[in-house]
């Protein structure tokens, strides 16, 4: 049974042809008239008029030695279908681009004919779906409605459901930044060790993008030789040999789930890598964490999907960036709507940050305390305009 192959289309722009492909070529020729901008005396007026020749020269010119960015101005709207959960999260931890996402929170995961999903992970999806929405109820029916609890059961229970899941989302960058990123993945697939299925399996979906980026022209030459010799963001190396540092700028390191880092990596300000364990380790939701039966129980099927890279399956995560960014950080995932594991983790790292600044009499200290005393909504300078009316939430103890 074939699995159904990536899709790769472009949203209407300037530059889409009525065939669906991208006109690179004109693209590329407004690139270089915007490269005359800088020392043209009469501006891009008269740029827009001048011999197609000497356009054409300063597009040879900045391809070829590495002035790239005039072409950061050409902005394409992908529009990207079946694409493995896992390698749209290395798409979104580049950090130049936008992005809208199919939520696995909000969409069941239904096995269709062709789907990489097995029969495994929609049985047990399906099976815990109908755990957590007895556990939920039994807890916080006083709180949700069904159709929240079954909303949370499905966020759960797709921990069981492998991380290259196909997903769909509007994917815009810039030409560029897909040929430096395409360039990225040529390299990683090129080095990949074909024995590691977990590497494998990507390199083979990013040969299916790459092609599907080919297929609809966007691809150049000149834009795609990686000179510096860059890598893609997302994985590390030797990630224990990095020291945790809080100050003005700090570096932590934690272990977390594919599904707390696909969401932690939208933070754009702050940069993440992750590198895989040694020996495998899943997340345990907490509302299932005080029965010791089911913990087992859910563990052990986690070793039946321990072969797809399920979305529970826990990484080193490497989080760097700057002090205020991180308060940023806080005031998008303190919150009672916040992915449970990201919220408990982002606390975590703010109350070890805030000893950390006691610690070494930082002037940060006396301003990290006034964000370590519950949720945003407790923030001095975070006004909410939905109360949620869940003490827990606030509080940050809640189980779901």
């Amino acid at each position: 049974m074939e699995q159904t192959k990536i899709k790769v289309g472009i949203l209407p722009n300037q530059f889409l042809k009525s065939d669906g492909t991208f006109d690179k070529d004109e693209a590329i020729k407004l690139s270089g008239k915007i490269a005359g901008v800088c020392y043209d005396k009469e501006g891009f007026a008269h740029l827009e008029n001048e011999p197609e020749e000497k356009t054409m020269r300063r597009v040879d010119m900045t391809l070829n030695n590495g002035h790239h960015s005039v072409y950061d101005h050409i902005l394409i709207n992908f529009n990207l279908q079946n694409l493995p959960k896992i390698l749209a999260m290395v798409l979104n931890n580049e950090h130049q681009y936008t992005t809208s996402e199919k939520s696995a929170r909000y969409t069941p995961v239904v096995r269709q004919e062709g789907s990489i999903i097995t029969e495994d992970e929609e049985r047990l999806y399906n099976k815990w779906i109908d755990i957590f929405k007895i556990k939920i109820k039994s807890q916080y029916g006083n709180i949700y409605n069904d159709a929240k609890i079954q909303k949370l059961a499905q966020e759960n229970a797709r921990y069981l459901v492998t991380v290259f899941m196909p997903t769909q989302m509007i994917y815009s960058t810039s030409l560029r930044q897909i040929n430096y990123i395409a360039s990225w993945m040529q390299n990683y697939i090129e080095n990949a060790d074909m024995s590691n299925a977990f590497e494998r399996k990507l390199s083979s979906s990013m040969q299916e993008l790459l092609e599907g980026l080919a297929d609809v022209n966007v691809l150049e030459e000149g834009l795609l030789k990686n000179e510096k010799y860059r890598s893609l963001s997302i994985f590390g190396k030797d990630l224990d040999k990095k020291e945790e540092h809080f100050g003005d700028v700090y570096s932590t390191l934690y272990k977390g789930s594919f599904a707390q880092l696909a969401q932690a990596h939208r933070h754009r300000t702050l940069d993440y890598q992750m590198e895989m364990l040694n020996e495998k380790e899943y997340f345990v939701p907490p509302i299932i964490a005080d029965d010791q039966m089911l913990v087992d129980e859910w563990l052990g099927d986690m070793q039946i999907v321990r072969g797809v890279n399920p979305q529970g399956e826990l990484v080193k995560i490497s989080e760097v960036g700057k002090y205020e960014d991180f308060i940023l950080k806080c005031k998008e995932r303190l919150c009672s709507a916040a992915q449970l594991e990201i919220m408990q983790q982002t606390r975590e790292t703010l109350l070890k940050y805030k000893k950390a600044l006691e610690e070494s009499n930082s002037p940060l200290a006396k301003d990290i305390e006034k964000y370590s005393h519950g949720a945003r909504c407790t923030f001095p300078d975070f006004n909410c305009s939905s109360d949620c009316k869940f003490s827990e939430g606030k509080t940050l103890v809640r189980k779901i």
